[in-house]
């Protein structure tokens, strides 16, 4: 009896190992981060597939990547150099943070507000579907990993506000992620506010962990929010205090940042707890 039945051991073990084998490469697999599609060494192009107009002068632009599972590979808070041609067919390159993450698979999308006077602007105000833009990255001395602070404190100044979208976006997204984001995003105007439903949207779905204030140069008359400049006195009331586990991010025009610099410098942030873009 007991020789007729060892075949079928056999048999038994020899699929149970198969089947071990193959959840083991299955894993290992679907557990292995896809590659990204940059090169930080060279430039490489990718296909606008749409171009949608938010404002008079912001614009966003969708661009695919080789296909549908890819990922463009850009670490949180760092960014993209896009080369292209000013009005007089001189070459720029210039930096620009995409609002989308490695969980936007296939394409990555760029927000950008054009300048009349912008050598970059004018290039992308050019741009129609099917054309390419090259891009080599990534780029930036920001690192984060999950749970490195306990808060962070965003001082945004126009089109400065993609680095912060981009990162607030990562932690919010991320359900093993505690860390709080209080951010403070200045413009003249109303119209000029970038991602403004998003922002909204995400102070809504997170109202523990997210925290916008807006500041306008020119409110309108019926206005919420802050008026003026960012202030010493906006910082203590609508960022986190300064302390070990806390780290204040800014990105603005340069005037903006050498003015919140010294805001935070006066207000006790050590320059441990500070980072620009």
């Amino acid at each position: 009896m007991e020789l007729m039945q060892t075949p079928h051991i056999e048999i038994l073990g020899i699929a149970v190992a198969v089947l071990a084998i193959g959840a083991g490469a299955a894993y290992l697999y679907l557990s292995k981060k896809p590659k990204g599609c940059l090169d930080p060494e060279n430039f490489r192009d990718f296909k606008l597939v749409k171009k949608t107009q938010l404002s008079h002068n912001v614009a966003k632009f969708r661009f695919d990547l080789p296909t549908p599972t890819s990922v463009l590979g850009l670490p949180i808070g760092q960014h993209i150099s896009c080369r292209g041609n000013d009005s007089v067919g001189e070459e720029v390159i210039k930096p620009y943070t995409p609002t989308t993450l490695d969980s936007d698979v296939g394409y990555f999308e760029l927000v950008i507000k054009m300048y009349p006077q912008g050598r970059m602007s004018h290039h992308f105000r050019e741009m129609r579907v099917g054309d390419y833009m090259s891009v080599k990255g990534p780029k930036g001395r920001f690192k984060y990993q999950p749970g490195q602070v306990r808060a962070f404190g965003m001082l945004a100044g126009g089109s400065g506000i993609t680095p912060m979208f981009q990162v607030a976006r990562a932690i919010l997204e991320n359900p093993k992620d505690s860390t709080k984001i209080h951010l403070i995003y200045a413009n003249v105007t109303v119209d000029d506010i970038l991602l403004k439903e998003e922002l909204d949207s995400m102070a809504t779905n997170y109202p523990s962990r997210f925290k916008v204030y807006y500041v306008l140069n020119q409110p309108p008359e019926v206005w919420n929010g802050g008026v003026g400049f960012v202030s010493k006195e906006m910082i203590q009331a609508h960022c986190p205090a300064p302390a070990s586990d806390i780290q204040i991010l800014r990105c603005g025009p340069p005037p903006m940042n050498k003015a919140m610099a010294a805001h935070l410098d006066e207000l006790g942030y050590m320059k441990e707890m500070q980072f620009q873009f």
